[in-house]
């Protein structure tokens, strides 16, 4: 694959060559003689059949994960964050030990391994809020919490210019990846004022099912305002907002 550097966008098809626009600007690439039937069945490619195979499973579930904690997300995600989380769930699917290759599968891989992922690469948890915290997972009474002392907000947070107010937000998720389904519960704090003024001390409880027996997943955000005449207004439709898994327990 190649980049077009020269002033002709082109798009389409020409001879044995392609051209496309993508989010990385113009690109070509050379048609190949290969075809879905051959990749299907021709026993050369059996491992690229296991590896077909085995990133579908990972793609499936970071969009049901993305999906459980869509009320959040939409919030704070940068472009490329399909693609970022489908690289670290195959990290966690070819954790598994037990599955042949092609059968591996995120069930039985190691979920603990998508801990600390922001979800908006452009603004990261750890750079962004320094008060310290705490994350926690009692599976057996089904919460999933986040306690923050009081602290002083303009010193503690680092926020975008043209910030007024800020709110934390957590969302807590049990995720079925084999049945493809989930229970998600989110909470945020009031809409707080970016100053001197300290906190009070922040306690967000997400609740999901007792004694699951499934991977749990805790998320902790901010999300940054600007108040106008008393309306407040996503900064800059959310590009600074962060977004983080700061807590995982698989099963």
């Amino acid at each position: 694959m190649a980049k077009q550097i020269g002033i002709i966008k082109t798009q389409g098809t020409l001879d044995d060559l392609t051209f496309s626009k993508t989010k990385d600007g113009y690109i070509v690439k050379k048609r190949t003689s290969l075809n879905g039937s051959r990749i299907n069945s021709d026993p050369g490619f059996q491992r690229t059949r296991e590896n077909n195979s085995e990133f579908g499973k990972a793609a499936k579930a970071g969009k049901l994960l993305r999906n459980a904690i869509r009320n959040q997300l939409i919030n704070a995600k940068d472009f490329r964050v399909v693609s970022r989380l489908t690289r670290e769930m195959m990290k966690v699917l070819k954790a598994d030990a037990t599955s042949t290759r092609g059968q591996r599968n995120v069930i039985d891989g190691e979920t603990e391994l998508l801990q600390g992922f922001d979800f908006n690469v452009n603004a990261k948890l750890s750079t962004t809020l320094y008060s310290p915290f705490t994350a926690t997972i009692n599976r057996a009474a089904g919460s999933l919490v986040v306690d923050i002392p009081s602290f002083i907000p303009n010193a503690m947070i680092v926020a975008p210019t043209g910030t007024t107010h800020f709110k934390i937000v957590s969302s807590g998720a049990e995720i079925d990846f084999e049945n493809e389904s989930f229970i998600a519960d989110n909470k945020s704090t009031a809409i707080l004022p970016w100053s001197e003024t300290a906190t009070a001390t922040i306690n967000l409880a997400n609740a999901v099912t007792a004694a699951s027996t499934h991977p749990l997943f805790l998320l902790l955000g901010i999300q940054f305002f600007q108040e106008v005449n008393g309306t407040f207004y996503p900064l800059k439709s959310g590009v600074f907002n962060t977004l983080n898994l700061v807590k995982v327990e698989g099963v």
